[in-house]
């Protein structure tokens, strides 16, 4: 197996983008401006999506 090309790789960015997400969260929450949290909120929400697909393709 070469460097880089491991099988388990892609689940692990996945579960990485989803931590991310996660902690994104608590400060966006905190955000001032209604219109710059929902703008957010659904950048975060796009991420988690291709995240879990990214983590729970290979389990199908």
């Amino acid at each position: 197996m070469k460097l880089g090309q491991h099988p388990q790789r892609t689940p692990f960015y996945g579960v990485l983008m989803l931590l991310t997400v996660m902690i994104s969260g608590l400060w966006v929450r905190d955000l001032p401006w209604l219109a710059v949290r929902i703008v957010a909120w659904v950048v975060l929400f796009a991420i988690a999506v291709v995240g879990f697909v990214m983590t729970f393709r290979d389990y199908s």
